[in-house]
């Protein structure tokens, strides 16, 4: 991608230097049960932690502390800049396309941590990855993800990155439609059906990040092999290829929440080919 390092944009949080890990001297809990309290804490719109107790809720994040590095000496310095400048030019395109939509567009903060951060969705762990809490209508990514995107599932690239990022800020657009809304509305009306409605809105996100990537081609952003990155990525995280890998030996399309790496493609590369953010109908096809 074309970019020019420096940019700093208010709607960036920097919590990497806030803390270390959460939970030392009150009660312990592992990664697995962490994000399985955060998964149920969104998907209801509920504080789940609460259900752990005041010693919980109450603890700060405790653990060696952290400190900020001299001006120029950040190692995610890089990575810094570059999701300044992707935070702001995703939601520019947002702010330029909502009035079309009938609705008006308001920015969301990007927080950057290291570990562990505390959101309105109670707890988030690096090992969740990069995450959207509507409660707070704020995005979180710890930047070590990126290595993970590369070295874990063989997804490489600055476009890849911006892949990802931008699926989160369509995760913002859905709350901002009152997409969000519905979707929590309908999973709890049929928890039957609650895995594959999830599914197609996360989607429904890849095709809204792809509606981003359309206009940073149109206007020249993009370099060769870009698009291939993109589409690299959103293959190597669709849930189909994420169950092989855990060991599981099988696939289990009654466990997605997220889609195959086949519809991750597709419904990014929809966004990517159209540009319009109506091309991203998730809810109203059969075909997926």
């Amino acid at each position: 991608m074309r970019w020019k390092r420096g940019h700093r944009s208010q709607n960036v949080r920097d919590r990497r230097y806030m803390g270390g890990r959460v939970g030392r001297g009150g009660m312990q809990m592992g990664c697995g049960g962490m994000l399985l309290l955060l998964v149920l804490s969104v998907v209801f719109q509920t504080d789940f932690f609460s259900l752990l107790g005041p010693s919980m809720q109450t603890q700060a994040p405790t653990g060696s502390p952290q400190t900020q590095p001299p001006p120029g000496e950040d190692p995610e310095g890089e990575r810094v800049d570059f999701v300044n400048f992707l935070i702001d030019d995703i939601q520019g395109v947002w702010q330029q396309e909502f009035p079309a939509l009938g609705a008006r567009y308001s920015n969301t903060t990007l927080n950057l941590f290291r570990d562990s951060v505390r959101s309105a969705c109670g707890f988030g762990q690096s090992a969740t990855g990069p995450f959207y809490c509507p409660g707070d209508r704020e995005a979180y990514i710890d930047l070590s993800f990126f290595d993970e995107l590369d070295r874990r599932f063989g997804a490489p690239g600055d476009f890849a990155q911006a892949y990802v990022l931008a699926h989160e800020v369509g995760h913002h657009v859905q709350t901002l439609l009152g997409i969000d809304r519905q979707v929590r509305q309908s999973q709890a009306q049929n928890p039957r059906q609650a895995n594959q409605t999830q599914v197609r809105m996360e989607l429904q996100a890849d095709c809204l990040a792809g509606v981003w990537g359309h206009s940073a081609a149109q206007r020249g952003l993009l370099e060769r092999g870009d698009v291939e990155e993109g589409m690299r990525a959103a293959a190597a995280i669709g849930d189909d290829r994420i169950q092989r890998m855990s060991g599981r030996g099988y696939v289990n399309p009654d466990g997605f929440t997220h889609g195959s790496s086949e519809q991750r493609v597709r419904w990014f590369r929809r966004g990517l080919e159209s540009g319009d953010p109506n091309s991203c109908d998730t809810f109203g096809t059969n075909n997926l």
